[in-house]
C-alpha cells in the first residue's frame, strides 16, 4: 500500500507584514504542505500578495487590523470553512474573546485543519483569564464535534499554555502565572483527552523533552534558554502516522525575529487515510 507524507507547520509570526521577508525565506527553506500562522496583525486584504500564490499556496485568513489574526495556506488544496467557536456561557468580562479573529479552519487534502491563537489570559483569576478558559471550552466543544466527522482533524497554533512543567525553563520562577496554572493546563488536557496527539511530545525521545517554541524578547531569554513550549500541533490519529516533528530554532535568531519559532509535524498517510 503506497503512503504519502504531508507536513503541517505552525508559526506565531507576531506581525506578518513586519516579517514578510522572514516568512518567505522560511517557506522557501521548508516548503510545508499546510501553513498555519497566528498573530498576523492584518486584515485578509492586507496579507502580502507576494507570499503565497507565487509559491503555489492558496490561503484564507481572519483578521482585525493590528491585533490577533489567523491564517491557513495550503499547496494541497484548500476549502475554507465558516465554522466559528461558540459558547453557551456568558462572557467573563466586557470583552468577548470568542468574537476576536483567533480561529479559522479549512479542509486541506481531506483533512480538517484549524489555525488557533488562544488568548493570553493576562493575569490568573482576571476576567481575561476566565475568558481564556471559556474560549478553551468552546474549542474543545468544536473539536469534539469535528472528531465525529469523516475528515480527520489537525489543530495547530499558539495555545498559550505550557502543558507540563517539562515545557517551561523553570517551573518555580513561573509558578502562579498564566500559561502554567492548573486550570489552563486542565483545559489543554481536556482537548488532547478527546484523542488528539500532541505531535512534539509523541515523537520526543525519552532522553529529550519536546523543544520550546517561545522565548521572551527581554533579559536575553533566548540565549539563556529561558523558553516555553506554548505552540503545538494536535493530530487526530485517523490523519495518519506521525513520523517527524521539529522546531526551527534558527528562525528565532537574527534581526527582528518573532518571539516564537515555527513548529512542524509530518504525517504519513496511507491510501486508506489520504
Amino acid at each position: 500500500m503506497s503512503a504519502q507524507r504531508l507536513t503541517v507547520a505552525t508559526w506565531n509570526v507576531n506581525g506578518l507584514r513586519a516579517r514578510v521577508e522572514r516568512v518567505g525565506t522560511w517557506l522557501d527553506a521548508f516548503a510545508p504542505d499546510v501553513v498555519l500562522l497566528q498573530e498576523t496583525k492584518c486584515n485578509p486584504e492586507q496579507v502580502p500578495a507576494e507570499l503565497f500564490a507565487p509559491r503555489g499556496y492558496t490561503w484564507c485568513a481572519q483578521g482585525a487590523g493590528g491585533r490577533n489574526g489567523v491564517l491557513i495556506a495550503s499547496r494541497v488544496g484548500l476549502e475554507p470553512s465558516d465554522d466559528r467557536l461558540v459558547s453557551a456561557a456568558a462572557p467573563a468580562s466586557e470583552v468577548d474573546l470568542l468574537t476576536e479573529p483567533r480561529f479559522i479552519s479549512a479542509t486541506c487534502a481531506g483533512l480538517r485543519v484549524a489555525s488557533i491563537y488562544a488568548p493570553h489570559g493576562r493575569e490568573v483569576d482576571s476576567p481575561y483569564w476566565h475568558e481564556k478558559l471559556r474560549w478553551y471550552a468552546a474549542l474543545r466543544d468544536w473539536s469534539a464535534t469535528r472528531l465525529t466527522a469523516a475528515d480527520p482533524l489537525i489543530i495547530g497554533g499558539d495555545f498559550n499554555v505550557a502543558p507540563t512543567d517539562d515545557d517551561v525553563w523553570d517551573p518555580a520562577v513561573l509558578a502562579g502565572g498564566t500559561h502554567v496554572s492548573e486550570q489552563e493546563r486542565a483545559a489543554f488536557a481536556a482537548l488532547t483527552g478527546l484523542g488528539l496527539a500532541d505531535a512534539a511530545v509523541a515523537l520526543a525521545t525519552p532522553e529529550e523533552k519536546a523543544p520550546y517554541t517561545w522565548w521572551d524578547y527581554r533579559n536575553g531569554a533566548f540565549h539563556r534558554g529561558w523558553g516555553m513550549r506554548i505552540d503545538q500541533i494536535l493530530v487526530d490519529p485517523r490523519a495518519g502516522r506521525l513520523v517527524a516533528s521539529s522546531v526551527d530554532r534558527e528562525g528565532r535568531k537574527g534581526a527582528s525575529p518573532s518571539d516564537h519559532a515555527a513548529l512542524q509535524a509530518t504525517i504519513e498517510r496511507s491510501a486508506a487515510t489520504a
